[in-house]
């Protein structure tokens, strides 16, 4: 029986940046996969600014940028065909909440946006990105067993080449809302019951013409949306949870909820692909149990809406990846992986409530309805759409570091550096910290005095001066050309001393 630093469970676009994340950090890891291929069935259609941030400090940007291009164009092909310009509207807005318009000229930073990255391209990037680094991805592994104790985890899979064991130090689910891994480990996962079932399809619509207007279209029967892409639906039954969400999802199923929710005579004539989901929202009480630690939907569990989920179990991955490496070198004590909680679950609890708000306020019913006509009022108030905005985008996440400042706590936007070609997302590429030296070197001596590693220091001609974690988040600012502060966020957050 092998031993391995880390074995990830889940090879999805979660799985594979904590694996990514661990492996740029040193440590040994493992990925094993329970499918044969990535599934085809269409998920998110987006990546919120935060996601694709975090993909960018570690080489993707060309990557997002590229696939971005060839979503956009395809959208925009079909959009034109059917009355609408997608480009226009992405010129006006950057989402929706609930439906309702998030209008780009009353954000805060327009320019951290949310990009048109499908789930499917966006695990593709990642796959390319894990087979650079020489990271071992087993397909067709279902994780069977493990044993956990104050020394490891012991792991247990069936492949096709027969029962496998293996020792890690630590493992890390990432197998999605109904995860083996939380099961076995037996995290607590509370939450409310399913009330709703969602559907999002590919598929060949008779006289799709009869469903236009392209966006979400909210009926006394139900929502759904046709668009922005050829043969996509999505639609949302209100009446019922569904009675075996495994089940395949078939054409006659599609076929008759579209009728029902949309009153429109419409046939589907073939079914592409076609995926059911209910709005069951779910929280586990800890991220981590001993050795055995969760992220993405493993960990929480809400409706779509918003896209949201995918953005939060990436940044899931990059507030672990680095923590869990640096105790794994020897660096840091196993404590630092208790903020690893503290910090990502108020998160995912905003996230939690903001979907259930949302899912309030798209219910046929009169009540929901009379809530939504005030909250679409209430849009139209610049600081409200602006606060809307954040919340959807994630860009009102804050980590309690137990400081008052402002901008610490917050993940820092790519910067330029002065004169420097380099940007700072540039010089974090390969997962290090940065350390911001606006004080003419006395940042740059007290790291030497800290003895600490992975921290790259670049001296800069204007404040403030900043230590950046190798996630983005901002632990330490100085305005003044001092240094006080300083050392503490280093020994806190990159070694405590030999």
């Amino acid at each position: 029986m092998k031993s391995i630093d880390v074995v990830v469970v889940g090879a999805g676009p979660v799985g594979l940046l904590t694996a990514i994340e661990l492996t740029l950090a040193g440590a040994s890891v493992l990925v094993l996969e329970r499918l044969a291929t990535p599934s085809p069935a269409m998920k998110a259609m987006a990546l919120g600014p935060l996601a694709c941030e975090a993909l960018q400090r570690r080489g993707m940007g060309a990557a997002i940028a590229g696939e971005e291009a060839r979503n956009l164009a395809v959208m925009q092909q079909f959009t034109e065909q059917n009355g609408a310009d997608w480009r226009a509207r992405m010129g006006k807005y950057s989402g929706h909440f609930a439906g309702l318009l998030i209008r780009k000229d009353a954000q805060r930073e327009p320019q951290r946006r949310v990009r048109a990255v499908n789930q499917q391209g966006l695990e593709a990037m990642l796959g390319e990105r894990a087979r650079a680094l020489g990271i071992d991805v087993r397909r067709e592994c279902d994780v069977t067993g493990l044993e956990a104790d104050d020394d490891g985890v012991t792991v247990t899979w069936a492949s096709p080449a027969g029962e496998q064991r293996l020792r890690c130090a630590y493992l890390v689910g990432c197998d999605g809302g109904r995860s083996p891994v939380r099961k076995m480990a037996g995290f607590a996962f509370p939450g409310t019951a399913p009330t709703t079932t969602f559907y999002q399809v590919m598929a060949d619509i008779d006289h799709p013409e009869r469903l236009l207007p392209l966006g979400w279209r909210r009926t006394p029967r139900g929502v759904f949306s046709y668009g922005p892409v050829p043969g996509r639906l999505f639609m949302l039954d209100f009446s019922r949870a569904p009675e075996n969400r495994e089940a395949p999802v078939t054409r006659e199923e599609v076929e008759a909820l579209l009728r029902h929710i949309s009153d429109a005579d419409v046939r589907v004539t073939a079914l592409e692909s076609g995926s059911r989901w209910a709005d069951n929202t779910r929280l586990v009480d800890t991220y981590r149990q001993g050795r055995v630690l969760l992220a993405g939907d493993a960990a929480h569990v809400h409706s779509p809406f918003g896209g949201q989920g995918l953005s939060l179990g990436l940044l899931d991955a990059t507030n672990l990846g680095w923590k869990l490496a640096a105790v794994i070198r020897g660096e840091m004590p196993d404590s630092l992986l208790d903020t690893y909680t503290a910090e990502r679950r108020p998160v995912a609890e905003a996230v939690l409530a903001n979907t259930l708000a949302q899912a309030a306020l798209l219910r046929p019913d009169p009540q929901s309805g009379a809530m939504r006509e005030l909250m679409t009022e209430l849009m139209q108030v610049d600081d409200v759409n602006q606060r809307i905005s954040d919340m959807v985008r994630g860009l009102s996440t804050r980590y309690d570091l137990g400081t008052t400042h402002d901008d610490v706590g917050q993940l820092a936007s790519d910067l330029h550096l002065g004169d420097s070609t380099a940007s700072l997302y540039d010089l974090m590429q390969e997962g290090t910290g940065v350390l911001l030296d606006a004080t003419s070197g006395n940042a740059a001596s007290a790291l030497a005095q800290a003895s600490t590693q992975r921290v790259h220091c670049v001296a800069v001609d204007q404040g403030p001066s900043m230590l950046i974690r190798p996630d983005a988040c901002i632990a330490w600012v100085n305005a003044e050309a001092t240094t006080h502060g300083l050392p503490e966020a280093l020994l806190r957050w990159f070694r405590r001393g030999d």
